[in-house]
């Protein structure tokens, strides 16, 4: 199989793309990555890259073509910028640089921006070739809720842009079962499959080596949140579970992994109201990951308040459930059933900061070996649901059977 995977975000940017494109083409698949200028979370662009221009270069085996784009950077003008930006170089530079390429498959894996679609789209009608969407994060909803975009116009003018998107692929695949009737209401007839997310093997794996010593996460009962700090996050929330647990404990210690865009005003929180509680030591690897949340006491997941969140799994869930170890989803919806059915934790409601306060402290008391057993219940679900290769097996079936009398065709 020739697939040609499109996606704004590609190595050296952290997605769980990267995983699969290596995996796919471990399994003899010709994969080509058609992507952006590497600038995610920190809205800049990468050392050794520029934001102009067109570059070729391979990882890991794979061909990657880059297009121009203009950074994220941190206004809300800048993000609009850079998403179509992407959209219209996908439009006039992608059919010249992939001129005189077959593909058989075009996947496009849409966390934000779904626009990105939009040049896999049109490389498909050149090519003649069905396109498979993977969606992330349901549009325009989510540009509501993070506060992106407010004006109904607006909101509107995307929604019909999501609708064409979705009844002009050939197949729609979900991160969350949730997803699949608001799918289903905008796609028209287009198959609607649920596709989890996974995480690399070795979050499952008991880490080895020594990792990064990081302060608040060894000696003591720690509560490791890993991931973007953004609008999304609500990470109001741990600032808050902090303050009321402030002195209760002094091995009770919070420590907050990533960037985003509400990392300065989480410093400042942690200045003025004296946490010594809560650590903020920034973005670590990739790589270093699984030890680090295997060093935790306890793993932390939170969600804002918003209905569109209560359909979406966010994929550290997933990495959590591999890493063994209890999780805390302070969130509504199906991520918190989730967490809930496999055993493998606590659920409280979103936004709720004295919640969040008391669950700590109930797994605070547990027994350890009553938390371990939690942590193990949760691997094993992993290991059931959400396992690698069995994950990537399923994908290459449904690219196989893509365009296949009885599916939809563009």
């Amino acid at each position: 199989m020739k697939l040609l995977i499109v996606s704004q975000y590609f190595w050296p940017e952290e997605f769980r793309i990267n995983e699969v494109a290596a995996s796919l083409l471990e399994k003899g698949v010709e994969v080509e990555v058609l992507t952006g200028k590497p600038n995610y979370p920190q809205g800049e662009i990468f050392p050794g890259y520029r934001a102009r221009g067109c570059l070729r270069e391979a990882h890991r085996g794979i061909g990657i073509t880059r297009i121009p784009l203009i950074p994220r950077g941190r206004k809300s003008w800048r993000l609009a910028a850079n998403y179509l930006s992407f959209v219209c170089s996908g439009l006039i530079f992608a059919p010249l640089l992939l001129r005189g390429k077959k593909f058989e498959v075009i996947f496009v894996y849409a966390p934000s921006p779904i626009l990105q679609a939009i040049p896999a789209l049109f490389l498909g009608w050149l090519k003649g070739c069905p396109v498979v969407l993977w969606v992330q994060d349901l549009w325009p909803e989510s540009l509501a809720a993070t506060g992106h975009v407010r004006n109904r116009f607006a909101l509107g003018l995307v929604g019909q842009v999501v609708r064409f998107i979705y009844r002009h692929v050939d197949l729609l695949l979900v991160q969350s079962e949730a997803f699949i009737t608001p799918v289903e209401a905008l796609a028209s007839g287009t198959p609607v499959r649920y596709y989890p997310n996974s995480v690399d093997a070795s979050f499952s794996r008991p880490a080895t080596g020594a990792g990064p010593e990081i302060a608040g996460l060894t000696g003591g009962f720690s509560v490791l949140f890993a991931g973007n700090l953004g609008n999304a996050q609500a990470v109001e929330v741990i600032v808050e579970a902090a303050t009321l647990l402030k002195g209760h404990a002094a091995d009770l210690q919070f420590v907050v992994l990533g960037e985003g865009s509400r990392r300065e005003w989480l410093l400042r929180e942690v200045k003025k109201r004296g946490l010594t509680n809560l650590h903020l030591p920034g973005r670590f690897p990739v790589e270093t990951m699984p030890g680090l949340m295997q060093q935790a006491s306890v793993l932390l997941v939170t969600l804002a308040d918003r209905a569109i969140f209560r359909a979406t799994i966010p994929s550290k869930v997933q990495a959590y459930l591999a890493a063994g170890r209890p999780i805390i989803a302070c969130l509504n919806g199906a991520g918190a059933k989730l967490v809930t059915t496999a055993g493998a934790g606590l659920a409280v409601p979103a936004e709720d900061g004295p919640a969040l306060a008391a669950a700590i402290l109930q797994l605070y008391h547990l027994a350890p070996p009553e938390r371990a057993a939690m942590g193990a219940r949760g691997r094993a679900y992993y290991e059931q649901h959400f396992a690698h290769g069995m994950l990537i097996e399923q994908l290459l079936d449904q690219l196989r059977t893509v365009g296949e009398p009885g599916e939809k065709s563009t």
